[in-house]
């Protein structure tokens, strides 16, 4: 299996199977109880877009794992400004240690963390990666969910051959270069409730000009380059 895509899209359904059966089993009934019916569909997109959406209609709640986002975090250069690497950094996530498996393993927690955020009624609009969704992704870490949840990933990917590589890496600071971003890049910046997500529209020199999206949708921002990162 040498197509890089098609890896991924792999990658992206292991993710998806080791959510549903080291995160989403043993929060179940805890999610039921708040919501009766509750189920979780977990789906890879084929762009990068990595999200936790709800459908009330019918109590789903949906992880999409984007094949891009996927992609990206097997190489340093690519791995770096996703908000993903920046906690693993800031926060001492795995050690602080960067690769592609504790890249991926902590995507799987942090939109598992925002089903839980979303369950306990504490995600808002313009409040989305507030204190309450990292007090719930510090406690998947130190519980043992986030290792379990790496561990299970690395044993599936080996027994189905696909690479998947736990060496570290070290990021470069590319998020300070233009090149790093492109005009439709879903970026976030600020925090708690001054968080803003949006998409860009044009990359300059040392800002990046960002159309507000969500509730944020009408505005436009001239954003430092220091100040984006990548929505997961």
């Amino acid at each position: 299996m040498s197509d890089p895509e098609l890896q991924a899209r792999k990658l992206g359904e292991l993710m998806c199977a080791v959510t549903e059966q080291v995160l989403w089993q043993p929060a179940a009934a805890r999610v039921k109880d708040r919501a009766a019916g509750s189920t979780l569909l977990c789906r890879v997109g084929s762009g990068q877009a990595t999200y936790h959406r709800f459908d009330p209609q019918h109590k789903r709640h949906q992880i999409t794992y984007g094949l891009r986002m996927i992609l990206a975090k097997h190489t340093p250069d690519t791995a770096s400004g996703w908000l993903s690497s920046r906690e693993i950094d800031s926060r001492g996530y795995f050690g602080g240690e960067q690769s592609t498996l504790n890249l991926l393993a902590h995507t799987c927690c942090h939109e598992f963390a925002h089903l839980l955020q979303h369950s306990a009624g504490q995600r808002y609009r313009g409040s989305v990666h507030n204190r309450f969704f990292y007090n719930i992704l510090d406690e998947l870490h130190q519980d043992g969910h986030a290792e379990a949840t790496r561990e299970a990933l690395e044993k599936q990917a080996g027994a189905y051959r696909i690479p998947l590589s736990s060496t570290p890496f070290q990021l470069p600071e590319l998020v300070l270069q233009p090149s790093h971003w492109q005009v439709s890049d879903a970026v976030v910046f600020g925090s708690g409730i001054r968080e803003v997500h949006g998409e860009i529209v044009r990359v300059n020199r040392k800002t990046c000009t960002v159309n507000g999206t969500g509730k944020f949708r009408g505005q436009r921002y001239r954003v430092p380059l220091s100040m984006l990162q990548r929505t997961h």
